[in-house]
């Protein structure tokens, strides 16, 4: 072979060894990187798997903390009122047994500029007059004060059919238009408010004597309907202000 031959094959091979080293390291490469893309992939998974689950767990958690119940609020402290229950007798207190309490019937005496006593001692003469059936188990006076008629556990005669299952609070007025003075609405609504949350009523289980048989009383609240829901809401307003969580066993 000719030594010009010869170089030209030593170049060749000497090319190809080239070739082939470049391809092996090209290969390692691909190789090193394919081990370090496939890391890199594995631990992001970890950590997103990790998050993930950490964030599955907080909502389980969260969603636990929301199915206990929250104890409802409730007024566990009567406004100040007077007792001066009345004689047992046929018209104003039969002392039959109030053995279930479904409602609050809120009323108003018709008689305007009159005290809470003295729509009180008009119920109690009553079993002597025997002029008519009527009574009220608390009666709430145009200066805020209230006086207890009726024991809470006795019927009074004061919302017809539903004398059996409803406490009745009747309201003084000081003029014609029925509409109560701002210290009769505000005891209204913390003895309403704690006779709820003694007896486990909702707001809708307090109604007007009219709910009950069409008559206007309270004459304020049947001529404005808007009225009657605003105290509805004041009343939950003033639980949620000043009621207490039940203690849940």
């Amino acid at each position: 072979m000719k030594e010009e031959d010869l170089w030209e094959q030593e170049e060749y091979e000497r090319r190809r060894a080239l070739l082939r080293a470049r391809r092996k390291r090209e290969s390692e490469r691909a190789l090193y990187l394919g081990i370090v893309l496939s890391l890199c992939c594995m631990t992001v998974l970890a950590i997103a798997g990790g998050a993930l689950f950490r964030f599955l767990k907080g909502r389980r958690a969260e969603a636990a903390v929301k199915e206990v119940p929250v104890p409802p609020k409730t007024v566990q402290t009567p406004p100040e009122y007077e007792t001066a229950l009345l004689s047992v007798n046929e018209y104003s207190r039969p002392g039959d047994p109030l053995e279930e309490v479904k409602g609050i019937v809120v009323h108003y005496t018709a008689n305007p500029g009159t005290t809470a006593r003295q729509n009180r001692d008009y119920f109690e003469g009553l079993g002597l007059s025997g002029e008519t059936y009527a009574s009220s188990h608390f009666i709430i006076g145009i200066e805020g004060e209230a006086v207890q008629c009726i024991p809470c556990d006795e019927i009074a005669y004061a919302s017809n059919e539903r004398n059996a299952d409803t406490i009745s609070i009747e309201c003084c007025i000081p003029d014609e238009t029925g509409k109560f003075t701002d210290e009769t609405y505000r005891t209204l609504i913390h003895l309403t408010a704690w006779l709820m949350g003694s007896y486990d009523l909702s707001v809708d289980d307090v109604i007007r004597h009219y709910d009950v048989t069409g008559k206007a009383c309270p004459k304020y609240y049947v001529e404005y309907p808007k009225e009657w829901e605003r105290l509805k809401q004041d009343i939950l307003e003033y639980i949620g202000t000043y009621g207490e969580n039940a203690i849940m066993n």
